[in-house]
């Protein structure tokens, strides 16, 4: 049985990430803040747990707070297998080598490449449809707080046309908040 969403929250706050600033907000602030926003996409309660837990072994971008590796088993027996795993590849993704499967449409087989160890990991269409979801709900959730309009602008871009419906309505909403963003001085 994974644990409660409460019980979720709690793991952050034991292992001190609940402390660590997240793009002007706190880790767990946003790591909910992408859980309400994929359950607000309808997706289902273990991808929602999977934005909690996004980027817990850090991402190539966020390095804020790293839970070591080793740590994996405390976490799969939080979250369940897959919602682990999952967590576990959106924080190991090459992002230049995944932008690249997103450009090139189609079905897989995909691959992530590891950035923990160099090797390539074989994910099904269903697992890269749902790091897809995650990672865009991820940044969506960020990028305004953060500024960075144009980090990997294009792999955004092309993550939302991949899903379309609600992803791409929301990255349009939010994008559409850069010009009024630019323009407050």
């Amino acid at each position: 049985m994974t644990a409660t969403f409460k019980e979720l929250t709690e793991f952050f706050r034991t292992i001190g990430a609940d402390e660590v600033s997240h793009s002007d907000k706190s880790f767990l602030a946003h790591a909910i803040g992408v859980y309400n926003d994929l359950k607000e996409w309808g997706c289902d309660e273990d991808l929602a747990r999977v934005g909690i837990f996004h980027s817990i072994y850090g991402t190539e971008l966020f390095q804020g707070f790293t839970l070591p590796l080793d740590r994996r088993d405390d976490v799969r027996l939080l979250t369940g297998e897959r919602t682990e795993a999952l967590s576990y590849l959106n924080c190991a993704m090459d992002r230049t080598h995944f932008d690249a499967q997103v450009k090139a449409g189609g079905k897989g087989p995909y691959t992530i490449l590891d950035r923990f160890d160099g090797t390539e990991i074989e994910v099904s269409d269903q697992d890269f449809e749902d790091l897809c979801t995650v990672h865009i709900c991820d940044w969506l959730e960020q990028v305004e707080r953060s500024g960075n309009w144009s980090y990997r602008r294009d792999g955004y871009r092309s993550l939302a046309e991949r899903l379309g419906g609600i992803a791409l309505a929301s990255y349009d909403r939010v994008f559409a908040n850069e010009s009024r963003q630019s323009n407050v001085v």
